[in-house]
């Protein structure tokens, strides 16, 4: 009886939550096993809704640093306001970070061990989807080692000089895949702004064409018929 009533209160919990929520990894079933932690940095694009929510969960250790930056890149429907509310908060559901803007950064270390949550909410557009791009992810640096060991250990231990070489190129190179996902999201960003000014620019056009050359048409009538003379007969005479 017991298990019945748990399932029907977690079905009820399931239809109650109003927000789609997707979690990046799952987590272990056993406590014995080890936590699968998943991939630390995920870039792409969702459609968000009208006045919809979409919140993701990105596991991280508490000696790392989150970065979650995003951007709207193109509106679909009724209404033209890119703004988004997004937040991240700890495993403890408590609030580190807000942003509310076109595009926007979230960046802190990381104080505890587990899901941080991030969301995102389009709450100024009710008769409109965005199509927001996501750069989130966790990075490690490895704790500084004394100048001195690292100097011994560069002149002992080859190997020790070359890993060490191998983790700091690693990590610059992570950087430059931040920096270019940065510009990936202007890049998109601003060929939907042309797309969109583009088709704009074509449907005013032909409308106006079309105005145009409805106008002469009319006027060319008009004139016409200021200048149509009625036939006369001996029954049928203009008065005076």
């Amino acid at each position: 009886m017991f298990p019945l009533l748990f399932g029907a209160g977690l079905v009820v919990l399931n239809l109650v939550s109003s927000a789609r929520s997707q979690k990046t990894e799952p987590l272990s079933g056993s406590g014995d096993q080890l936590l699968f932690r998943g991939a630390d940095r995920h870039d792409f694009a969702i459609m968000i809704p009208p006045g919809g929510t979409e919140c993701f969960w990105q596991f991280a250790h508490q000696t790392g640093y989150f970065y979650f930056g995003y951007e709207v890149q193109r509106t679909v429907g009724m209404s033209h306001d890119r703004h988004v509310a997004a937040t991240a908060h700890t495993p403890q559901g408590f609030l580190i970070g807000t942003s509310q803007d076109v595009r926007g950064q979230i960046n802190f270390s990381t104080q505890e061990t587990g899901f941080y949550q991030l969301c995102l909410k389009n709450q100024q557009n009710h008769f409109g989807s965005v199509q927001v791009y996501l750069n989130f992810g966790v990075f490690y640096e490895e704790p500084d080692m004394d100048h001195k060991q690292n100097e011994r250990k560069q002149l002992n231990d080859t190997l020790d000089a070359i890993e060490q070489s191998t983790r700091k190129v690693q990590n610059n190179i992570f950087h430059m895949w931040r920096y270019y996902n940065f510009a990936r999201m202007r890049k998109m960003a601003d060929f939907f702004l042309l797309q969109s000014n583009y088709n704009y620019v074509n449907w005013w056009s032909t409308t106006q064409s079309l105005v145009i050359i409805l106008s002469g048409i009319l006027q060319l009538y008009f004139l016409k018929r200021l200048f149509n003379v009625p036939t006369t007969t001996d029954t049928k005479k203009p008065r005076c």
